[in-house]
């Protein structure tokens, strides 16, 4: 019975287990699919659709991710964001994305384990003062993310964006230190992203420092670059190329290089790369005055941008007091969720767990009633085929035998018929046949000449919808009941009247025999146990010479 209670139990988790869960893995599935697809969209766009739709994609995914309290994904949906909307040349979209999700790994508890998303973070914010002409800010903030890097592969590009903002201040030297140290470290790296990178900075830093190998570089990263088809890598060693004939003064080789520049920038289509394409063309005019408007602008942009950039850290401040509250806010929401999640799961566990439990209790007694009865009818057909045969044979043969006393064959007789009665009364009821018409004979079977037996809406009662573990009992307690009466009461009329009560059935018993006082003794103990195994009730009333009752409910 242990095993059948473990088993059953395990069967009814498992399914709701399952049930609940197989939803779920399949939404996670598709989910997680359409995220790498726009994933790729936002990291090495193909078609100029690639960054809008991507974007569009992580906004909308980041609302679902909030509404869901998954934590991880918001974050790495932000990151995203950020990095789209730079790729696109929205910096201070970028930055606000940036500054949004490090309030919010700040404001959660596990913000300690979150490092390589706080590496991620930094390096995209540095990326974004690079841009913004904002050194300083870019290189503290790579040194921050240098402190608490654990991956080898994290490091690379730190660095890497760290020696690119040497590179942009024209400090080639500490740019090249730390490209060559990049470069010997990735002679054995597979990630032909990372290779390439380093290779072609390495290699335009060389070009600038005029070192033999800076041109086998830049070429060698191209090719790596169109081999993996990394469009946004082709745009940056195309341009680089363009500017080594520049400087070479070879302006027919570096136009070439300058066209596949626009070419590229119009496909990725962001402003900020076209512009770069755009620059680097009006570099190779010849005309003075396209020379001079052109130092001109880039005086005035340079202005613009150290005053956008003033304002910005304005922004940032008050943006990030914003964003801590905001966040906080959304990370409270989040953690109700969650527990309100935790707590309809474990709701849902232990309601399965009583279901079970209730389920099992049924199943266990009705088994251990079956078995008794099971065990009744084995008993019995002993009693019939070992012992009655027994005793039948033994009166035969002393009936025979002259010189045997009548009264000791009397007495045997008694004893046959005793073992006969108990083998009759615990014999298999079979229950295939019509129950009314077997319960019906079983009553008649007590009527003589001295006891009238009456019944009354027995064939009324719809025995087919009656579970056959109940009209078993039925028929053992009635037959306790009336064989009880015909050994003590000395009853001459016997009623008993069926009725149905909503799903309950009621049975009326009532004799005018002798009465008894009630001690619940030997057959009433007996019937009322097994009433009660189903659920039932049954109530006895007698008094001395004024009958015998008793009232069933099942």
């Amino acid at each position: 019975m242990k095993y059948t209670k473990v088993s059953f139990t395990l069967k009814i988790l498992l399914f709701s287990f399952w049930w609940i869960l197989i939803p779920k893995l399949i939404i996670a599935q598709t989910a997680n699919d359409s995220s790498y697809y726009y994933h790729q969209q936002i990291i090495n766009p193909v078609i100029p659709s690639d960054l809008p739709t991507g974007i569009n994609f992580y906004i909308q995914k980041k609302k679902a991710d909030l509404k869901a309290g998954d934590s991880i994904s918001v974050i790495n949906d932000l990151r995203l964001l950020a990095i789209g909307e730079f790729k696109i040349g929205n910096n201070f979209n970028s930055e606000n994305y940036v500054v949004e999700a490090l309030n919010f790994i700040q404001s959660m508890s596990t913000k300690d384990t979150l490092v390589n998303a706080k590496v991620g973070l930094y390096n995209q914010l540095g990326r974004i003062y690079g841009a913004s002409n904002n050194p300083n800010e870019a290189i503290k903030t790579y040194n921050k993310a240098l402190q608490i890097v654990v991956k080898l592969k994290d490091s690379v590009i730190l660095l890497n964006n760290k020696a690119n903002i040497y590179k942009e201040q024209l400090d080639y030297k500490n740019a090249l230190t730390i490209y060559t140290l990049l470069h010997q470290k990735s002679q054995n790296n597979s990630d032909s992203y990372q290779k390439a990178l380093v290779l072609d900075n390495l290699g335009y830093v060389q070009s600038k420092l005029n070192k033999p190998k800076a041109l086998d570089n830049l070429k060698k990263a191209l090719q790596i670059r169109e081999d993996n088809n990394i469009i946004t890598g082709q745009h940056a060693s195309n341009k680089h190329l363009a500017e080594y004939y520049l400087d070479r003064k070879d302006t027919a080789t570096a136009l070439l290089y300058a066209e596949k520049v626009i070419s590229l920038a119009n496909k990725i289509n962001s402003s900020s790369f076209k512009l770069d394409a755009i620059s680097l063309m009006l570099r190779m005019d010849k005309n003075p005055l396209i020379h001079e408007y052109k130092k001109l602008t880039d005086s005035i942009a340079n202005a613009k941008q150290i005053a956008e950039n003033k304002n910005a850290f304005l922004k940032y401040n008050v943006a990030e007091e914003q964003g801590k509250t905001q966040a906080s806010q959304l990370q409270q929401e989040i953690e109700s969720r969650k527990r309100l999640a935790y707590q309809a799961l474990a709701l849902i566990i232990f309601l399965i767990l009583i279901g079970s439990y209730f389920i099992y209790r049924n199943r266990y007694r009705k088994a251990k009633i079956e078995e008794i009865y099971k065990t009744e009818t084995r008993i019995a057909k002993k009693v019939h085929d070992e012992v009655a045969n027994d005793m039948y044979k033994i009166m035969a043969s002393l009936e025979n035998n002259s010189g045997i006393d009548k009264k000791v064959i009397d007495e045997i007789e008694k004893i046959y018929t005793k073992t006969r009665d108990i083998s009759r009364e615990n014999s298999a009821i079979d229950l295939r046949e019509d129950f009314a018409i077997q319960l019906n004979d079983l009553l008649l079977g007590y009527k003589n000449n001295n006891v009238k037996i009456i019944t009354r809406n027995l064939s009324k009662i719809p025995w087919n919808t009656i579970p056959e573990i109940k009209k078993t009992t039925i028929y053992r307690v009635l037959q306790e009941l009336m064989t009880n009466m015909r050994k003590h009461s000395k009853a001459s009329i016997v009623t008993l009247v069926f009725h149905k009560e909503g799903s309950k059935i009621h049975i009326n018993y009532r004799d005018n025999g002798i009465g008894c006082n009630i001690f619940k003794k030997n057959g009433l103990q007996h019937t009322e146990s097994r009433i009660a195994s189903i659920n039932g009730t049954i109530t006895f009333e007698s008094k001395h010479d004024d009958g015998f009752k008793a009232s069933i409910i099942i």
